[in-house]
């Protein structure tokens, strides 16, 4: 493929973007530098492409970044993957009864916007495999040890003594991110949100084979969410009905220090909803034990900086945090992956904007463009969680639209790409001023 007439690439500008992570915010960073006219290398520590986990979900303002790729090819096959409720929309149940309070209707789609909801080891290689094929550098089971940084360069060091230089490293190596305490000068531990989900993705051969749940999987796809006190439960058939994926979100103050995932029991889940509408323990009752995860959720303080050599924050000015090494999401937000991806657009552009000569101006304007934005759409994880779990149902009963999931136009109409472009200059002019102080 001929990046610079599929992708709009612009002219070379000489930065090499060392990007250590190839999720979905670390491979959309070196697309969108590709397209800036930088080149980008990636460096994973799984040694192998593997299709693992269960539900992501994509907003609109993710989907205009797909969109642009390709020429919506990548779009357009990222749409076969996603669940399609253009007709099905949202059933919203109250838990005891199982009652239908409101069906949220699916708003109109947008191919040049589409939002996507799928699997996400099948989405992530779409986009795996579209970086490769525009020619990023993805170096797969190199286990990053350490970073660096001077006035002049900065770079990693692999495992195996190998250090790698670079004019900007990224990090974008998720939520337990080595770059973090770089960044920061300090280590930020993770902290309970005192919420756990329990979630799992399935074949619909037992849901189909019961003639109580067949229904979810003979008439294309499906979304149901069951809303209780301090919990919820999500159930959706993907695929025409061929896949089931469920999470329930409650209450849970485990103690995460070691780890925040773990194998799920069915017993466990059961407890939860021991009083619940009969229909969930009856999905839940056809899911694998084996493809039951535990995931406690974590949360961090909103970081003072993502950059280095900015605020309080030691170093050079050359090394950034992207995605979830800088702004972990609760779930109920859906807006997490999303989020990274705008910071990647984001990131390509004023890196261009700012020139190879002025990398720490570009890496500060970065923070200042994205910062408020992100630490509002924060926000809505909390607050859609909690107007679920603290639902007051006879207010639910005078107006069900007040229990609907948000679809906020500040987040949904944004577009990234558009943003940096015009307000990228005054920024990164104001941040400069900063530099040479």
């Amino acid at each position: 493929m001929v990046v610079s007439e599929t992708n709009g690439a612009k002219p070379s500008t000489g930065i090499k973007v060392i990007i250590v992570g190839a999720g979905f915010g670390g491979l959309t960073a070196a697309i969108e530098c590709i397209r800036q006219g930088h080149t980008p290398v990636i460096y994973e520590s799984f040694p192998e492409l593997k299709v693992l986990g269960d539900i992501i979900s994509f907003g609109p303002n993710a989907g205009r970044i797909f969109y642009r790729w390709s020429d919506g090819a990548v779009s357009k096959l990222m749409r076969t993957l996603s669940i399609d409720l253009t007709d099905y929309g949202f059933n919203i149940h109250k838990y005891d009864t199982g009652e239908i309070v409101i069906n949220q209707k699916t708003p109109p789609r947008d191919e040049t916007a589409p939002n996507f909801n799928g699997h996400r080891g099948e989405l992530h290689e779409v986009v795996f495999n579209y970086a490769k094929e525009i020619g990023v550098e993805i170096n797969l089971g190199c286990r990053v040890e350490n970073y660096w940084e001077t006035e002049e360069a900065a770079g990693i060091f692999l495992d195996d003594g190998t250090k790698i230089t670079g004019d900007v490293v990224i990090g974008s190596d998720g939520v337990r991110s080595k770059a973090r305490t770089l960044v920061l000068g300090y280590e930020d531990k993770p902290k309970s949100s005192g919420y756990a989900v329990f979630r799992a993705w399935f074949s619909n051969k037992d849901m189909i084979a019961d003639p109580e749940t067949k229904q979810f999987c003979e008439n294309g796809d499906t979304f149901n969410g069951w809303i209780g006190p301090d919990v919820h439960f999500l159930f959706s058939t993907i695929k025409n009905g061929s896949d089931c994926c469920w999470v329930l979100t409650h209450r849970d103050d485990h103690d995460i220090a070691e780890s925040w995932s773990y194998p799920g029991q069915l017993v466990d889940v059961y407890k939860v909803i021991e009083d619940w509408d009969p229909m969930c323990k009856r999905i839940v009752s056809k899911t694998p034990e084996e493809k039951l995860v535990d995931w406690k959720l974590v949360y961090r303080d909103p970081l003072p900086n993502w950059v280095s050599g900015y605020g309080t924050a030691p170093g050079h000015g050359r090394i950034a945090l992207l995605g979830d090494a800088a702004h972990p999401f609760l779930p109920t937000s859906a807006q997490g992956a999303t989020q990274a991806l705008e910071d990647g657009v984001t990131m390509a552009i004023l890196l261009r904007k700012a020139g190879k000569g002025n990398i720490r101006g570009a890496l500060r304007a970065y923070q200042d463009v994205r910062y408020e934005r992100v630490k509002q759409v924060q926000k809505t994880g909390e607050t859609t969680r909690d107007m679920w779990h603290n639902a007051d149902w006879e207010k639910v009963k005078k107006n069900p639209e007040s229990i609907q999931f948000p679809r906020e136009d500040w987040i949904f109409k944004f577009d990234a790409e558009k943003h940096a472009e015009e307000v990228g200059d005054e920024v990164i002019q104001k941040a400069s001023v900063k530099v040479s102080c």
